[in-house]
């Protein structure tokens, strides 16, 4: 009977995490919640085995960081120069984003990037009076595809990263970056042919540009200085992981109490905590909540062996099965969820006798990253640029956007399988 109760309590949720008919934050803790409720397992068990508080605290402390850094200007200057540097050249502008959307999501998480990124976009765009729709859409994709390429780019990576303890910073980048980077040029290349003629800038608006003074923008008595060299050593603790053997939770923790500390008579802490996230971490801790439920009831286990009997054990086949179908699924639905409730399934195969694993994990990572780019409910970021942009009375049509996001998508898709193949299949057999 709990079983069934656990499967129907996981269908509503989910229901109303993609229809969007309710506050995803209070749809993700009211299933959590009800998994108490019902008797899935005690709150002794969502505390201390359910609820993954590296993940939380890693997110937190990112937040942190960058959100004091954001208050710095640095941000601001920089989108301002570069733009500068390409003379307001619309197509040269379009490239620009997407690579500032890429790289910074795939070191300052996406949704932290598409929060700072979109509002010096329409700064930018009302300039040089161009539309902003494809630079809003080139932003949803390079988010998530420069969110792939690192283990603090995207939520999903963070939680594999939590699940598999030999995939650390450095692993994620060797092994996801050349990836991620072929993919983001193959998308540049797609997009600038398909918009180029609609961003045609006028040599006015390229003049108003010219005129800005980025430096304007910079504001060293918020403590630029200081929030850059934080995020710089944190960033140089993550790379040296294999040495320090310091986990990237205790590097970021460490790093946003130094920040706190080293500018507390600029900032109250009081009022920086104000400025968190805390809709995105309350988000994760009943999305645990959620899927312990259905790890509790043994769901978990039973998808696990029919993945197994459906590709009979054999390594590429379920490699291949698991990249597809997280990436289709990650693009109707939101991929955090799924992929909470993929990491126990893919542990479940070593108990079933699979010996290479790590395959499997960086095809759930390309999946869940990639697929991600499908429709506007595929990500978090997504929905982030979706809502900023809506602030400033643009709407991103949902069916415009799939003539661009399904086909990126797919293609995206098929080179990742060519990746894996080559990559981990071929050398092991």
């Amino acid at each position: 009977m709990i079983a069934y109760l656990v499967g129907f309590v996981f269908v509503i949720t989910y229901i109303f995490l993609i229809t969007e008919k309710w506050n995803r934050v209070l749809a993700s803790l009211s299933g959590g919640v009800c998994m108490l409720l019902i008797g899935a397992y005690s709150i002794e068990k969502a505390l201390f085995t359910y609820i993954d508080w590296k993940t939380i605290t890693l997110l937190f402390s990112m937040m942190l960081i960058v959100t004091v850094t954001s208050k710095t200007g640095f941000f601001e200057y920089l989108a301002i120069v570069l733009a500068q540097l390409v003379h307001g050249n619309g197509v040269a502008l379009l490239i620009v984003f997407a690579l500032l959307s890429a790289i910074g999501s795939a070191f300052l998480a996406n949704v932290t990037v598409a929060m700072l990124l979109v509002p010096i976009l329409f700064t930018l765009i009302k300039i040089l009076n161009i539309p902003a729709i494809p630079f809003l859409v080139i932003m949803i994709l390079s988010c998530n595809i420069g969110g792939t390429a690192t283990l603090i780019g995207d939520p999903p990576n963070m939680m594999i990263g939590q699940a598999v303890e030999h995939f650390t910073f450095n692993a994620f980048i060797v092994n996801l970056l050349p990836i991620s980077a072929v993919i983001l040029l193959v998308t540049i290349l797609f997009l600038s042919l398909a918009y180029r003629k609609r961003l045609v800038v006028s040599p006015q608006n390229q003049l108003k540009l010219k005129r800005l003074k980025p430096r304007s923008y910079l504001q060293k008595d918020k403590g630029l200085v200081v929030s850059l060299s934080v995020l710089l050593v944190v960033l140089i603790g993550f790379a040296l992981h294999p040495i320090l053997h310091l986990d990237v939770t205790t590097v970021a923790l460490a790093g946003a109490v130094l920040l706190l500390g080293l500018l507390e008579r600029t900032y109250q802490p009081e009022q920086l905590l104000k400025d968190i996230e805390w809709g995105t971490l309350f988000f994760f801790i009943g999305l645990f909540m959620l899927v312990g439920g259905l790890e509790e009831s043994g769901f978990i286990d039973e998808v696990a062996r029919e993945i197994l009997m459906l590709t009979e054990g054999d390594m590429k086949t379920t490699a291949f099965v698991i990249l597809w179908g997280t990436g289709i699924l990650s693009a109707i639905i939101d991929n955090i969820p799924f992929v909470a409730a993929m990491i126990p399934v893919i542990q479940e195969f070593k108990e079933f006798g699979m010996v290479n694993m790590d395959p499997l994990w960086w095809s759930l990572a390309l999946g869940a990253c990639l697929g991600g780019n499908g429709t506007l409910l595929g990500s978090s970021s997504n929905l982030v640029i979706v809502g900023l942009a809506a602030k400033e009375k643009v709407k991103i049509q949902f069916k415009e956007y799939l003539v661009i996001g399904i086909p990126i998508t797919i293609l995206s898709l098929a080179i990742s399988t060519l990746y894996v193949y080559f990559k981990y299949i071929k050398p092991f057999f």
